[in-house]
């Protein structure tokens, strides 16, 4: 195993920082929309992830895609990194400027572009943020279902190939995408896909993008699948005497074919914290938080069958949320439950560690991971999109504690191991970055590795496009 890198530690580059010429220029171009103040560079080098503060040597915020062109078209000439930034929600240190350069500000690109009720499609710039989305479209009886819990902008959901809670029923960004408009590394805008529902022409260029985490190109526009609101939506609880026992129900659903839309796990750590910080009165003992979507008649059926599988695995307590307001109170706990869990633990800072199996074997690795998780003494909690095979636990360690920080990336290792070893993946949803290069090449091997290599190089030969993430080269 590839030993991930230390959280407290960024790997060695040399940075490249923005020439006088290009700065010039750039401040011709965009005024005041460029900056180089020190304040405004942090913010654009800090992330959710534990990695120190690494800002780049300018901003720029761009509002029209032939300004992300000139950007990085002066990028290319100076031979100068370039990182795009939506809202900076990701994990994995993904934005952090570790060989300096110009951040990319898409937030100013927010315009809905174009919504085709007939054909479920909907064209928007990539600063656009799903809950914007929504909103701006719900007059249409339509909605964007992919729900990573983080307000995110589309242009970050697709660079990480997003999920998140309704990816059980709906799938996650890479099937959600069907055409992009990207600036590649040459300064050249081109487009990919179409909003046909499939296609056989040539390279699936789209694919390729999506999950790039800004390093072949600039997503700037974005054509997303639309969706349906549900005649009948409800979301129930149900509180279960152990983790094993919530997860075992869980696999009997999915392998029995109910089209749940949500299926979410909170341990008892999880449950304790989302209690604090939202006064939701819960039970603080493991629970599923789950959703159906449908008719009214196929709705009561979901439930009523999941509430029978639950039953057989010791769940108790089945509680419906058949308002939306109490729907949204749930889901809006459930989502705030990383920043909950920090709040139990003043002064800490999270590692927090994603995988995927398939669901056969999820049980196995949340026993396990527990297991070890309880032996460490670390506080820690458990929150997964349990459907799908994807948990997350997050470790909480005190700020500057070498130790408690190497037993968390000891019991990372350890949880990452497992999954790879089980046929499932390091990273379901928070992608590679900085934190999970190495695991990278435990799962896919120096072979496939090479490959993605050679593509970065034939699409970026000056590695200027966020470089440093991913894979080394």
């Amino acid at each position: 195993m590839n030993a991930p890198l230390p959280n407290e530690v960024l790997p060695r580059y040399e940075r490249r920082p923005v020439p006088p010429a290009m700065l010039d220029a750039l401040r011709d171009r965009f005024g005041e929309r460029c900056s180089t103040a020190p304040a405004l560079c942090e913010q654009h080098g800090r992330d959710e992830s534990p990695y120190p503060v690494t800002p780049p040597d300018a901003v720029v915020f761009c509002e029209r895609t032939d300004e992300v062109a000139f950007v990085v078209a002066q990028a290319r000439a100076h031979g100068v990194p370039v990182i795009p930034f939506g809202i900076g929600s990701s994990l994995e240190g993904h934005l952090l400027a570790v060989q300096g350069g110009v951040s990319v500000d898409l937030s100013r690109m927010t315009r809905i572009l174009r919504v085709n009720a007939e054909d479920l499609t909907v064209t928007v710039e990539a600063g656009v943020t799903r809950e914007q989305l929504n909103r701006e479209i719900r007059d249409t009886g339509l909605f964007f279902p992919i729900d990573p819990g983080a307000n995110a902008t589309i242009g970050g959901m697709a660079a990480t190939r997003a999920s998140g809670t309704n990816a059980v029923r709906y799938g996650t960004m890479r099937e959600n995408v069907l055409a992009l408009t990207v600036v590649t590394a040459a300064g050249e805008v081109i487009r990919t896909g179409s909003r046909a529902k499939k296609s056989s022409a040539g390279y699936d260029l789209t694919r390729l993008f999506v999950g790039s985490e800004g390093t072949l190109g600039v997503m700037t526009e974005i054509t997303l699948k639309l969706y349906p609101l549900p005649e009948a939506v409800s979301a129930a609880i149900c509180h279960f005497p152990g983790v094993q026992q919530a997860v075992a129900a869980t696999i009997q659903v999915i392998q029995m074919g109910v089209p749940i839309a949500r299926c979410e796990l909170l341990d008892a750590n999880a449950v304790r914290a989302v209690n604090a910080q939202s006064r939701l009165g819960l039970r603080e003992t493991p629970m599923l938080l789950m959703e159906f979507h449908g008719s009214p008649a196929s709705v009561q059926e979901q439930a009523e069958t999941v509430q029978a599988i639950a039953a057989e695995f010791g769940g108790e307590g089945f509680e419906w949320a058949s308002t939306p307001e109490e729907r949204t109170r749930l889901w809006t706990a459930r989502h705030k439950a990383y920043f909950a869990g920090m709040q139990m633990n003043p002064g800490c800072r999270s590692v927090t560690t994603d995988t995927c199996v398939p669901i056969s074997r999820l049980a196995e690795i949340i026993d396990a991971s527990v297991a070890d998780a309880d032996a460490s003494g670390l506080p820690y909690y458990i929150v997964g999109h349990v459907g799908d095979g994807n948990f997350h636990l997050a470790y909480l360690v005190a700020e500057g504690d070498a130790a408690e920080r190497a037993t968390a990336e000891r019991l990372s290792m350890q949880m990452v191991q497992r999954a790879i070893a089980l046929e499932g993946t390091c990273t379901g949803e928070h992608g590679i970055g900085l934190h999970k290069m190495g695991f990278l090449v435990d799962e896919a091997g120096s072979g496939a590795i090479d490959a993605m290599r050679a593509i970065k190089r034939a699409l970026d030969p000056g590695n200027i496009m966020n470089p440093g993430k991913i894979f080394a080269l």
